[in-house]
């Protein structure tokens, strides 16, 4: 990813319904997001200029913000158009799209019902180098001390921006400690998902697992992977995993928006050697991103 600060770049944002400057797209220190985390947002890939699964995105973005007690003043086929506009204005090819929606500055303090909702999308460059040896060999993930809180303790099945402060916590001790992601378990401590992907184990058995997103998001790219293994002929359980059995575990993946299918070869005391399912759902997945609009919903 580039160095060059995200707020003084090039190019245009939408932004309350208006395609801006990048550069004008503010709001004020006093805003409700930002002191209350009265905020959600999603992460969506581009390829070939087209969004992967678009409208899913879309959709939970809807669902989030109602979660979280507000309504987003555009609808559907709006936020569609909006990042047709975005992308078509920075010439995006492969790249990634952010929408975030928010309450606004008009009430400070917890209560905030006349706040008004506001809805920006950015979009940026991601190439995707896609170097299937080099992804094979297997990324170093540590245990969190952090834990994925118990579903009535917070909107844990919305995308809430501040759902996401444990995952930078866990995230940026893993990277001091040398490893590039760290494993979260949940309220229970049970395995629950990466700072900001599902996790897969291919076990034993030759099957694969996932633990049940009970209190944790459900990944779109995590459902897609699922579909894809199933087509391929392997078979999927979900179930509650404890840690301990990721001894048993052959093979462990993440999968994402950011990582998409991304091989896993330690977590903490635990090793895996990624093989021959976790490269058949790489190579499957990459395919499946770049097919044709039918089988990718494009935004349009």
């Amino acid at each position: 990813m580039s160095l060059i600060p995200f707020d003084d770049r090039d190019g245009a944002i939408w932004f309350d319904g208006e395609l801006i400057p990048w550069r004008d797209a503010k709001l004020h220190v006093l805003t409700h997001a930002l002191h209350y985390a009265s905020s959600v947002f999603e992460g969506e890939r581009v390829y070939g200029g087209r969004v992967f699964k678009s409208l899913e995105h879309t959709q939970r973005l809807q669902r989030s913000a109602a979660t979280l007690d507000f309504e987003i003043p555009y609808s559907a086929e709006q936020i569609e158009a909006a990042k047709r506009a975005v992308i078509d204005s920075m010439g995006i090819v492969d790249g990634y799209v952010r929408p975030v929606a928010w309450r606004g500055s008009e009430m400070m303090g917890v209560s905030a019902q006349h706040n008004r909702i506001h809805l920006a999308i950015a979009a940026w460059e991601w190439p995707s180098y896609f170097d299937p040896e080099a992804k094979m060999k297997g990324i170093k993930l540590a245990l969190s001390s952090w834990r994925r809180p118990a579903p009535d303790t917070a909107p844990v099945h919305a995308k809430a921006a501040g759902l996401y402060m444990i995952c930078t916590l866990s995230k940026h001790k893993a990277e001091r400690d040398g490893f590039h992601d760290a494993l979260m378990l949940d309220y229970r401590g049970l395995v629950a998902e990466a700072t900001g992907a599902n996790v897969f184990f291919v076990m034993k058995d030759g099957r694969i697992h996932t633990p049940v997103p009970d209190c944790f998001l459900d990944g779109i790219t995590r459902r897609t992977v699922i579909e894809l293994a199933k087509s391929l002929g392997y078979e999927v359980v979900e179930r509650q995993i404890r840690p301990e059995e990721m001894a048993d575990a052959r093979e462990c993946f993440l999968t994402g928006t950011a990582a998409e299918v991304t091989p896993v070869g330690s977590i903490a005391q635990y090793s895996f050697t990624p093989g021959d399912i976790t490269r058949a759902l790489v190579e499957g997945y990459d395919a499946l991103v770049r097919a044709a609009p039918a089988n990718a919903q494009a935004a349009e």
